[in-house]
């Protein structure tokens, strides 16, 4: 059988996604602010 199509990397991820890049732009520090102000319990 073959390789399913989605191999997800937690390093890859974070690198993009994680709290440090959001804190490097502007708009992603809005983000952080909008998803802390909605409440979420995952904010990155």
């Amino acid at each position: 059988m073959p390789k399913r199509t989605l191999q997800p990397s937690k390093s890859r991820k974070v690198k993009r996604h994680g709290f440090r890049k959001r804190m490097a732009y502007s708009k992603g520090r809005l983000v952080l602010k909008r998803r802390m102000k909605k409440g979420r319990k995952i904010i990155s």
